[in-house]
């Protein structure tokens, strides 16, 4: 399976981040991820409107879940043309995991190439279709990168991708909430700050895709259950694993990580249901096409 070389890197901070313990605990927790995110991959690739023969983008793809089906539905049938699907993101463990699965799942229409989708060199007009699941949040100069993802589409190509809306409006973030007092909460969340939250207003997002070139921009509100555990304490040293969880519990001493466990364990039991603890999710599905 080809491997294109690593690229220039201008988003430091965020390719610190997932080069270190939060890419390695994704990558570590890949399914578990999958179980949480994986109700948003049938609206996000029905937006996109892939086929066979197409050529996609996966911008910010982790551990690849959406550029392997990506693929798959670029690849098409007997006698299809064969389209391919290439995932970017600026993690090595997630990588390695995104390729690792592609193998067993014998998806060979893929590739994975570690880089910053604000500076890659992408070849212009190389893609027809650009998609990412909660890949695009954690730009730094997020006019850069969307600029540089319209270059690599094609005239009339197709973007897709779903970010997360306000953090009042996911089940997950609202457990977090109920820690404040435990834990140093604050606003590590607000929206328009870099992070997973930073396209939460979905006018901003709007001018930005208008600015680098798109056209037809509509964002439209959606909600998906995920699966965060086998049960409330599991879910909750899961949720306290996570890069937020990780981030809040380092700011305390063991006392109140260990408040804060049985106070969040407590708060999700009532979200137990089918052998399993399933929190909503609320995202902004993104389409837009490149003028």
């Amino acid at each position: 399976m080809h491997q294109p070389p690593r690229t220039a890197i201008a988003n430091t901070a965020q390719a610190q981040a997932w080069n270190g313990y939060d890419g390695t605990y994704w990558a570590t927790h890949q399914t578990r991820w999958d179980a949480v995110n994986d109700g948003f991959n049938e609206p996000l690739l029905t937006a996109a409107g892939i086929r066979p023969g197409d050529r996609v983008l996966d911008v910010g793809c982790g551990a690849g879940r959406t550029t392997r089906l990506a693929a798959r539905l670029a690849a098409g049938g007997a006698g299809a043309g064969q389209g391919t699907a290439e995932g970017l993101d600026l993690s090595a463990p997630l990588l390695a995991r995104a390729r690792a699965s592609a193998l067993a799942e014998g998806v060979g229409n893929v590739a994975f190439t570690q880089g910053d989708a604000q500076v890659h060199p992408f070849a212009p007009g190389s893609f027809t279709h650009a998609v990412s699941r909660y890949g695009v949040m954690f730009f730094d100069d997020p006019a850069a990168a969307f600029g540089n993802i319209a270059r690599a589409l094609r005239p009339g190509g197709r973007l897709a991708f779903v970010t997360a809306a306000e953090p009042g409006a996911s089940e997950w973030m609202q457990a977090f909430r109920a820690l404040d007092g435990i834990l140093p909460v604050g606003d590590f969340a607000a929206p328009g700050s870099p992070g997973m939250f930073s396209l939460a207003d979905p006018d901003r997002t709007g001018a930005l895709l208008r600015s680098a070139g798109f056209t037809g921009v509509e964002a439209v509100r959606t909600e998906a259950d995920g699966v965060w555990g086998a049960d409330a304490e599991d879910a909750a040293g899961f949720l306290l694993g996570s890069g937020p969880g990780h981030h809040l519990l380092a700011q305390v001493g063991p006392e109140a990580r260990a408040d804060a466990r049985r106070a969040l364990a407590d708060h999700l039991r009532p979200y137990e249901r089918d052998g399993a603890v399933r929190l909503r999710g609320t995202a902004w599905l993104v389409s837009a096409d490149r003028g």
